[in-house]
């Protein structure tokens, strides 16, 4: 069977296409299920999750906070300008079956007027299975802006912006990672 070059690049871009939406869809139904794990979390002792305030500090010195939950850590790493401090979030969850960990470092407003330069999101004790950044909230609960692919990098362990490409807006990371623990 002959396939021309333009007929083989354009069932490549195909591909490509489905396998971005299917990795979009299965971060999607990562956190759906991490979101059910912790709503369904009946015994009200937090035991799963937690989520703790902290301050986000101005004046391009590198700060970092972080929490611990069982044998997982979250740690939020970063530098920021301008203004005076913000009360940022992070929350930390376990899922009931322990084979999923997530960390979400967020702004409640939905906007940060910081201007960062750089950060980094980190967890330690899981392998990252989904993560996004975004540059801030659409207003009334109605939606994110992700920050353009090119502005930050994921990889196993850790979200990192990307030097010269991270347009310096950050309002939230969101990380959901697989823990090592296998099923006997």
């Amino acid at each position: 069977l002959a396939v021309s070059n333009a007929e083989f690049c354009s069932g490549s871009k195909m591909a490509m296409s489905v396998t971005r939406e299917l990795l979009r869809l299965s971060g999607c139904f990562l956190l759906l299920l991490l979101i059910f794990v912790w709503e369904s979390d009946s015994s009200g002792t937090g035991e799963n999750s937690k989520t703790v305030e902290f301050d986000v500090q101005p004046g391009g010195v590198v700060h970092s906070f972080s929490q611990r939950l069982g044998e997982y850590t979250c740690v939020f790493t970063y530098a920021s300008q301008g203004g005076t401090n913000e009360r940022w979030h992070m929350s930390v969850g376990i899922s009931e079956d322990d084979m999923l960990f997530s960390c979400s470092v967020w702004r409640p407003q939905g906007t940060s007027y910081l201007f960062f330069t750089q950060f980094k999101a980190e967890v330690k004790g899981g392998k990252i299975e989904y993560a996004n950044a975004y540059s801030r909230a659409t207003g009334a609960g109605s939606g994110e802006v992700p920050l353009k692919s090119e502005e930050f990098e994921v990889g196993e362990h850790a979200v990192t912006h990307r030097e010269g490409a991270f347009q310096s807006q950050l309002y939230k990371v969101l990380i959901v990672a697989k823990t090592p623990h296998d099923e006997l």
